[in-house]
């Protein structure tokens, strides 16, 4: 049911917060494509928990392990399977939510829905779950990477926390940032490639930590290198799958592609992307569209935004209801982040990953098996 991702290229994840483990099958993959547990480890690294003092002090090592569909250091072509164990378990920060419901939490409507629910970390709605999805991911990077004439390269970070924002990033060609690499992303805490925003951001997050509070913010993804193509017309647009990739997280809220929300406010003279020769190829003048036109990649630089809320959980009282249905209040308890959107980066990308992977299959199965030239 909704624990399958994807078509050709597909992924099933399992697992809760507090059980044995958390893991995925990936099904659908190349053979022979070089892979090892040291290929997912540094994805699962990126997302772990106890990264910095902004993040949550839960400690997990992540530890990936490979029990099948690879076979002397390649993939067979058969499903491969990854589980990742869970360690530093404290069910009991969560005693008192097992009669309440947390505010803005998955509980009442997991509890209405099937009538019973783990509360230990909110089981399968904890982020927690997301391990699966970056251990796929890295899979996904790495056929990016190997597979295409030239690499796709897929660079998110954090554009803005809470009312602190990377300075003039609405230029007609998306983001005005150049295109930031893996170690400029990765050079602070809050995986903002703008040094000085970045300060300000993890201070307002130390900010509303120290408040018992917690923030929100978004995250710009970029993909460059794509070919023209991938995507498909009416219900599989590619910004439709990658739309759903990413409200599919926890705790999102917003999608925008290209000018988003903003081309509201333009005429469609001022909004269209003019068609130009460049070196022998189509182009477009401006990339308002966000590399994305009738729901196919058109060769430009894809982006695309997406919007975060605060932390569900914050560390003061807040009034609810219990199963009874009966008025009371609720601390909040355990560990979480104070801002979901730094580890919430390594995760856009391997949700992006695994939509660009299944749409450049299911073209290649399309157009690309047979000719009839």
């Amino acid at each position: 049911m909704g624990n399958v991702f994807g078509s050709l290229f597909r992924i099933s994840t399992w697992g809760e917060s507090h059980g044995g483990g958390i893991g995925v099958v990936v099904d659908g993959c190349p053979p022979r494509l070089p892979l090892s547990e040291a290929d997912i480890q540094l994805e699962l690294d990126r997302r772990r928990p106890g990264q910095s003092d902004i993040t949550t002090p839960r400690k997990e090592t992540d530890t990936a392990m490979i029990v099948s569909g690879v076979f002397e250091g390649q993939t067979l072509g058969t499903p491969i399977a990854v589980t990742v164990p869970n360690a530093d378990h404290r069910p009991e920060a969560y005693s008192e939510m097992k009669a309440k419901f947390r505010p803005s939490h998955a509980d009442y409507t997991y509890q209405t829905k099937f009538g019973i629910r783990n509360h230990e970390g909110g089981g399968r709605s904890s982020a927690r779950e997301t391990i699966g999805r970056v251990a796929a991911g890295a899979i996904a990077k790495k056929i990016l990477r190997l597979g295409p004439d030239s690499p796709v390269e897929i660079s998110a970070y954090i554009e803005r926390v809470h009312n602190i924002s990377i300075p003039g990033q609405d230029g007609p060609d998306g983001p005005t940032l150049p295109f930031p690499t893996l170690e400029e992303v990765e050079a602070n805490a809050v995986r903002c490639p703008d040094p000085e925003t970045a300060e300000k951001m993890i201070a307002r997050i130390k900010e509303a930590r120290s408040e018992g509070d917690s923030v929100g913010g978004v995250i710009v993804c970029r993909v460059r290198g794509l070919p023209v193509g991938l995507g498909v017309p009416v219900f599989d647009r590619l910004e439709a799958d990658l739309a759903k990739a990413m409200l599919s997280l926890p705790a999102t809220k917003g999608f925008e592609v290209g000018s988003g929300f903003g081309a509201v406010g333009l005429t469609g003279r001022e909004h269209n992307d003019r068609f130009v020769n460049r070196d022998g190829k189509v182009h477009t003048e401006t990339n308002r569209s966000g590399g994305v036109q009738g729901g196919i990649s058109n060769g430009e630089e894809l982006y695309f935004r997406i919007a975060f809320k605060p932390t569900a959980t914050i560390l003061q009282s807040q009034a609810t209801v219990d199963l009874a249905g009966q008025e009371t209040e609720l601390m909040g308890r355990g560990r979480h982040d104070p801002c979901v959107v730094p580890r919430a980066v390594p995760i856009v990308e391997s949700m992006t990953a695994l939509v660009i992977v299944d749409h450049w299959m299911r073209h290649q199965a399309q157009c690309g098996t047979f000719s009839f030239a």
